[in-house]
């Protein structure tokens, strides 16, 4: 069932999605090699806990034993944080959500450390400018299906990059996943009709290589089947008729990831 919010509900939402953003911003401060993920999610959850905040993932499904989702280099989706400093060159992507006055806040955002291969660049570039693509269909009496092409047109007709297939955005509301599903592949015209205060999480995970992807025997983790570097955005997004409404805010996390001298912004 897909279920549309009141304003007063998307201003709720908004708090949450910003609340995201503002951690986000926190890390894109402390990055630097050396840091381990884990210091990460110290970071993430103290921060969220201390705004009054609980977050979304930890314990989620009563398996996911962390606060974000932290996936370096290959890892596409559902990274465990772990004990191994972070180097120049990785490919950092960071996934969090909160719960604030009973309203999800889900978004992702991928960092560069220092110096990386050009192919990598360019792929964090690609990823991120297909996100705004697809937020671009995200208005009333367009179709998910708009969304999904306009992603998979940038990122794999245009450039050869591979699109998971497996792993899709979604609703969010008071369920951390709410119907529908967001593919990041389709046909202009398919899929459920989009209303007003429809709120999506809508999420590019995008393959420097092959589309194929496997699960380690943690259950959680996901990687790509050749080993090559994935990407991840996210955006929490409120469908409105004429431009969609974009409820997370990455200009928060930009600015202090340029002034952040161990971050890689040469893709902006």
């Amino acid at each position: 069932m897909i279920f549309y919010k009141t304003d007063a509900e998307v201003a709720m939402m908004k708090a949450s999605a910003m609340l995201v953003s503002q951690t986000l911003a926190e890390v894109a401060a402390m990055l630097k090699p050396g840091v381990t993920t884990k210091q990460i999610d110290t970071l993430c959850e103290t921060y969220v806990r201390d705004h009054k905040a609980v977050p979304s993932f930890k314990n989620y499904q009563n398996t996911y034993p962390w606060s974000i989702c932290a996936s370096v280099n290959d890892v596409v989706v559902h990274g465990f944080p772990n004990d191994t400093p972070l180097k120049d060159g990785d490919v950092v992507s960071i996934d969090l959500g909160v719960i604030l006055n009973g309203w999800h806040g889900d978004h992702a955002y991928t960092f560069i450390l220092g110096e990386t291969a050009p192919e990598n660049i360019q792929l964090v570039k690609v990823t991120k400018e297909s996100l705004y693509k697809g937020i671009a269909k995200a208005i009333a009496g367009n179709r998910i299906g708009d969304i999904s092409y306009a992603i998979q047109e940038h990122t794999e007709k245009k450039y050869g990059y591979g699109v998971v297939r497996e792993l899709v955005g979604h609703g969010l509301g008071r369920s951390l996943h709410e119907d529908p599903q967001v593919p990041n592949y389709g046909k202009r015209g398919n899929g459920p009709m989009m209303k007003e205060n429809l709120v999506l999480a809508i999420e590019p995970m995008i393959n420097l290589g092959t589309r194929e992807i496997y699960t380690e025997s943690d259950g959680w983790t996901v990687r790509t089947g050749d080993g090559k570097v994935s990407v991840h955005f996210e955006h929490d997004v409120c469908v409105k008729r004429n431009q969609a409404l974009i409820l997370s805010d990455y200009s928060i996390i930009e600015a202090v990831e340029k002034k952040n001298p161990n971050l890689n912004t040469s893709y902006f």
